[in-house]
């Protein structure tokens, strides 16, 4: 990160709100289309999208060095059935039946590799037919079974990622995913984990995508406060039971060719297709651009299981810790675990400000080393939008009725700590 993106940055967390989706109309829907490698700088990604929040594609130029791309297709464009299947033949990858609604969702089962591309071969033979449904392969952690693989390399512009950061630190989870899916299949209208940016990549094949600004979902919920399964059904015209859809802006739409990344603002909602058979590699994550909007996601989210059981407020003694336990259990996170979310972001980057890296470390793909490469400014950056955020939780009520004794070290502890690490590397 230079000083000119550095003071951006700063002027602009200054100038909004702490909670700002960057729900910021796009004039008459464009998206930027970002085709050279060679002039489109970290600073230009992270000064024009990932502050203001906004969508860009990157051309195939972007990708054209990956693996995947090189031995996952065919010289026609098709997936490559054959290195597929001797590649990853006996792995188990988890399916969604696109032509079930279960739950708002599509059901999900767990299939033999093997056993998903023969059905996709003769999906195909069938003209695109079966008994058994439109089958898609969807959040598969391929990296994760397969580090030694040469699938991709995350470009520079999405490196700085908290997310993939913190669970490969403690070894349990990441946000990395494969999809393979044949032309129909598709994914409802949903926005991402804790609200997280997106980067989606077609190895090949072809998507379209339907992408609401942040807070237009509020004009497509039902009466009930639902969000719909399809946001292209024609039950949203029926105002009785979509009373606000016809203040809805259309959406922003997306077709991505093979080669392509999409970059998916933080909290925006979005609907996709694939248009073709149709293979992508997709990243969820956080940075010091959003942790905030993470934050309000799980304050949102605490809230809404607090009204659900509130009735059980006063004859349970441990009402508070169970809100806690369901929270975690929905979103996969609770308040105590991103208290620690925060102190390892924080730790690494205190880490390099002051003890730097050793030539063997700069050498190796690690999240300090990705650290060191983005710059101290970016290290000064990250630490300050995570002083905001951890005064914020600090200072939050259904926080501090939690045992926080577990805690190490104690928050007013690690903020004490941040702010001197900030003010050291400012001198």
């Amino acid at each position: 990160m230079d000083r000119a993106t550095f003071a951006c940055s700063t002027a602009f967390f200054r100038d909004y709100s702490s909670s700002s989706q960057g729900a910021f109309c796009l004039p008459g829907g464009h998206v930027d289309f970002i085709e050279k490698v060679e002039s489109f700088t970290y600073s230009d990604f992270f000064r024009d999208y990932l502050i203001p929040n906004h969508p860009c594609i990157f051309s195939a130029k972007f990708t054209e060095d990956w693996g995947s791309r090189r031995n996952w297709v065919n010289w026609d464009g098709k997936p490559n059935f054959d290195y597929l299947l001797h590649k990853f033949g006996e792995a188990v990858v988890p399916v969604a039946n696109c032509d079930v609604k279960e739950y708002n969702s599509n059901p999900k089962e767990q299939l033999p590799f093997k056993e998903y591309i023969n059905y996709w071969k003769e999906y195909i033979k069938n003209d695109y037919r079966s008994s058994r449904g439109c089958l898609y392969l969807k959040d598969w952690h391929l990296s994760r079974a397969f580090p030694e693989q040469d699938v991709y390399t995350t470009p520079v512009y999405f490196s700085s990622d908290w997310l993939n950061e913190y669970w490969d630190a403690i070894a349990v989870d990441d946000y990395r995913f494969v999809y393979m899916g044949p032309k129909g299949s598709w994914t409802p209208f949903h926005a991402d984990v804790f609200r997280s940016y997106s980067w989606s990549a077609n190895i090949c094949g072809r998507k379209k995508w339907l992408l609401y600004p942040a807070g237009q979902e509020e004009y497509l919920k039902d009466r009930h406060g639902n969000l719909p399964f399809d946001v292209t059904a024609p039950g949203l015209q029926d105002r009785s039971v979509y009373p606000r859809y016809n203040q809805s802006q259309p959406p922003v739409e997306i077709v991505q060719e093979a080669g392509e990344i999409v970059f998916i603002p933080s909290g925006w909602h979005h609907q996709v297709y694939n248009l073709e058979d149709t293979i992508s590699i997709n990243h969820n994550w956080v940075n010091g651009c959003n942790v905030a909007i993470m934050w309000c996601f799980l304050q949102d989210e605490l809230a809404a299981v607090q009204r659900e059981i509130s009735e059980w407020k006063v004859p349970m003694d441990d009402w508070h810790l169970q809100c806690q336990l369901i929270m975690k259990s929905c979103t996969g996170i609770d308040y105590k675990e991103f208290y620690n979310f925060l102190k390892i972001i924080a730790e690494n980057r205190i880490s390099v400000l002051e003890n730097g890296l050793d030539d063997e470390a700069s050498a190796k793909n690690t999240p300090k080393a990705a650290i060191s490469t983005l710059g101290m400014l970016h290290a000064v950056f990250d630490l300050k939008r995570t002083v905001k955020v951890l005064t914020s939780l600090s200072a939050n009520e259904d926080f501090k009725k939690l045992d926080l004794t577990s805690l190490s070290p104690p928050p007013e502890a690690l903020l004490h700590h941040l702010k001197a690490a900030i003010d050291t590397a400012l001198l």
